[in-house]
């Protein structure tokens, strides 16, 4: 009976801790994303100021928050989007954080959440063009102790060697913001081959003609696929 209690009680203790933990690491990662959503506010009103008379007003940032765990930025024909996930992750055994001494030293510290960014061509939600497609950019991820790394082409490997360091500050997500926003522009949207399109159907042309929608994206230099440019 007293080695079922001792079970017992060691079981609650350890739901205890890791519960605890878990909600340290959503309390700090929406408070990242706090912060991240003043910065893209900030950068909005920055940009303004650096293309007003150089660029049509139309073509300038907005910012635009969608609620409490999304928000965009559209920088001319590109809109990226901020999104929060409210699930805290755990990483799985062959990703390279667990080479880093800060987490073996502390196996908690590997608990993270989680802030995606994604590029999207901004006429697929000005059009509603529901078949377009968009591309992750990064993964910016946050533990219990306000440490962060960036996963993202370019970006990784120099980020998750500082994550014992490192801590979610302003100039750190202007930093990472304004990289996703230069790789997303620098690559531009590509034709698809000619044997793509060249057939259509009539339902495809209708749609075309009343809502815009058939399928349009771009290869990004900064996403997560294999077949990058």
């Amino acid at each position: 009976m007293s080695e079922d209690k001792e079970f017992r009680n060691s079981l609650l203790d350890a739901y205890v801790l890791k519960t605890s933990v878990k909600q340290k690491v959503y309390d700090n990662t929406n408070e990242a994303f706090t912060i991240l959503k003043k910065v893209l506010k900030q950068l909005e009103g920055d940009y303004k100021k650096l293309l007003q008379g150089r660029v049509a007003d139309k073509l300038m940032p907005r910012y635009k928050e969608r609620g409490p765990f999304d928000a965009e930025i559209t920088i001319g024909g590109d809109l990226l989007i901020f999104s929060m996930h409210s699930n805290v992750f755990e990483f799985d055994k062959e990703h390279p954080i667990w080479n880093t001494k800060y987490v073996q030293e502390d196996n908690l510290r590997s608990y993270c959440g989680v802030i995606y960014i994604y590029n999207f061509l901004s006429d697929s939600f000005k059009f509603a063009r529901m078949n377009d497609l968009g591309y992750l950019v990064a993964r910016i991820f946050v533990n219990n102790e306000k440490h962060f790394f960036v996963e993202g082409k370019r970006q990784s490997d120099e980020l998750l060697k500082d994550f014992s360091v490192d801590a979610i500050s302003p100039g750190f997500l202007r930093q990472i913001i304004e990289i996703a926003i230069q790789y997303s522009v620098q690559f531009d949207l590509l034709l698809p081959p000619y044997d793509q399109v060249k057939i259509a159907t009539v339902d495809q042309m209708f749609q075309k003609i009343s809502h815009s929608k058939m399928k349009t994206g771009k290869r990004l230099g900064f996403s997560f696929n294999s077949d990058d440019v």
